[in-house]
């Protein structure tokens, strides 16, 4: 029997050096059977790899001359490939986004007072920003609530420059002046979005909010500054767990020390920004919610941890619905996350919010 394309020898060069493989690989594959240290965290190993669903960009190495995402790449005979991240970083940074459009309630990080109701106003639709859905996630929520821009990695990636008039394009044709991103994870591709969020700054020299949504994993304190003094001006940031092992349950990362990391700088990066910049830029919190996931003896712990840390600090309690791969779960009904809702303003948090299947309640 014939070999199949896909199974006969490549021969390659990585970084001048030949290799040759069998095995049908992508290119990030292969930069790893070839020894190349590869890592979820950016610094970390010659590939920063953290969503590897083709859609961030972060894995990007240098193929036969033209910016390739190793993750999703096929390794072809014949390749030269690049890992050099000088030779990289010397081109613009490229991410693939799956929608910009305008959004009627906002996001975590939406300031409660711009929130109203879907309404209609001179015969159109009231929105609260303009969003861009990144793609790519360093998690794996298996009952993800975005789960068809997070995992796809179709579509045009763009640079910083060309994405920040696509979307300052789109906020220019609704009339805001708020700019949201969210995803999948917006922040894994570091040098892309405190680009972007430059370029929007300067087409707006007026003025203009740019919020970022995130799940706090990759947040630390120098990532942090650093898009506070590219203009982001709004953060929310959902808390999954106040324990590892819901975490883990949440996040569909079972690795103990994987998970474990990306639990702490989730909340370390929570603990800076309210202990560090709750007056230069507005911060939101989200606890997520499911009986099935996330009891409410735990929704109390997190509550419980905020109000240590600041208590008038603006909470949104989401509901989590049957999705994506879990599809058991029951979404709680609006009473039960009213019941909460009040629970946790008698703990003493000062605005929260709480979102139900029959719309936002609060603060």
């Amino acid at each position: 029997m014939e070999k199949s394309p896909e199974s006969e020898d490549k021969t390659v060069l990585i970084d001048g050096r030949q290799y040759r493989f069998t095995d049908q690989l992508t290119v990030l594959q292969a930069l790893s059977k070839a020894g190349y240290k590869i890592s979820h965290f950016p610094e970390e190993g010659r590939v920063y790899a953290p969503c590897r669903t083709g859609g961030c960009w972060s894995c990007t190495v240098l193929v036969d001359g033209a910016l390739k995402p190793s993750c999703v790449t096929p390794l072809k005979d014949g390749m030269e490939i690049i890992t050099d991240r000088k030779v990289i970083e010397a081109m613009p940074p490229l991410r693939q986004i799956a929608a910009v459009k305008a959004h009627p309630v906002g996001g975590v990080g939406t300031p409660h007072t711009l929130r109203k109701k879907y309404q209609l106003a001179s015969g159109k639709p009231y929105y609260t920003e303009v969003g861009a859905f990144t793609q790519g996630c360093i998690l794996r929520c298996p009952t993800c609530q975005n789960w068809p821009y997070t995992y796809s990695s179709r579509g045009t990636p763009l640079t910083p420059e060309r994405a920040a008039e696509i979307i300052d394009s789109k906020a220019r044709e609704f009339n805001l002046k708020r700019i949201a991103f969210t995803g999948g994870e917006s922040t894994i591709n570091r040098r892309w979005l405190v680009e972007v969020l430059k370029n929007l700054k300067t087409l707006n020299p007026d003025g203009i909010n740019l919020h970022v949504d995130t799940n706090g994993a990759l947040l630390t304190p120098d990532y942090i500054e650093q898009l506070i003094a590219a203009g982001m001006t709004d953060i929310g940031v959902d808390l999954k767990a106040s324990r590892l092992e819901t975490y883990q349950k949440v996040t569909g990362i079972k690795h103990p020390a994987f998970s474990r990391r990306l639990f702490e700088q989730s909340w370390a990066g929570v603990e800076y920004l309210l202990k560090n910049c709750a007056g230069r830029i507005f911060v939101g919190l989200g606890i997520v919610y499911n009986r099935s996931l996330v009891p409410l003896e735990e929704v109390k712990e997190i509550a419980g941890r905020i109000i240590e840390l600041n208590p008038s600090v603006q909470v949104c309690l989401l509901d989590y619905r049957p999705e994506f791969r879990q599809r058991d779960i029951i979404q709680p009904s609006t009473g039960e996350m009213l019941d909460i809702w009040k629970t946790l303003k008698k703990m003493g948090l000062e605005c929260v919010l709480c979102q139900t299947t029959a719309g936002y309640y609060g603060p």
